[in-house]
Order: C-alpha cells, then structure tokens, then sequence
C-alpha cells in the first residue's frame, strides 16, 4: 500500500498545480479566484468568491492513500510539495493498520496499537 506523508516541518500540502491536478481526476469542476492574501482559493464552478462553494484542499487530502492524489504526487515529484511541504510516498504491506503520526508538520507512519489510560 501507498501512502502520502510530509517529510519536513510545517506541514502536508499540495502546490496549485498538483491540487488542480488532484480536483480534475476527481472530476471535480472548479475555478479559482485569489484571496486578500494572495493566495489561490477554489470554488465549485460558477460560484467563484462565495464562501458556501469553497473547495478546500485539506478535504482532498484524506485518505492519504487515495489513489488519485497517489498518482498527482508521484507524477508531479518534487512540483506537488506545498508551501512547507516536502510530500513523499512511502510503501507498507497491505495488511497493516496504519495511521499517520507527527511532530510540528514532520510525518511518519506507525502502526495502529492500542492503548489505556
């Protein structure tokens, strides 16, 4: 199994163009506007601008081995690292339960265990 972690402090997240990648193969129909800081903000179609329709990147992200964003990060390689993002795919066997575990944006993968308080 594959999956997609950040390997540097800040934070996971997608350039632009691996997230506008990403909403495509989704088929996710979107345009974007910039916001008061400069930055791209992404609506549904026909609705640039309003809150209501805002397409957040951080909703794309989950499950961290979705195929589609798979598949964006390796093609794009070093293109899809985010602001603070150094994104990296890393293989597992497929019978592990997994989660995702993290210092100050810095990521790595455990296995699922459990524990009592």
């Amino acid at each position: 199994m594959k999956i997609a972690i950040n390997k540097q402090h800040g934070g996971f997240g997608l350039s632009d163009e691996a997230f506008e990648a990403l909403l495509k193969r989704k088929g996710i129909e979107f345009e974007m506007a910039e916001s008061e800081f400069g930055h791209s903000n992404y609506y549904a179609k026909g609705h640039a601008g309003n809150d209501e329709y805002f397409i957040s990147q951080y909703e794309y992200y989950e499950p961290r081995n979705d195929p589609d964003l798979i598949a964006v990060i390796e093609e794009f390689g070093k293109k899809a690292d985010g602001f603070a993002a150094s994104l990296r795919i890393v293989e597992i066997p497929d019978d592990v339960k997994w989660q995702i575990e993290e210092y100050d944006g810095l990521e790595w993968i455990a296995e699922k265990h459990r524990t009592w308080e």
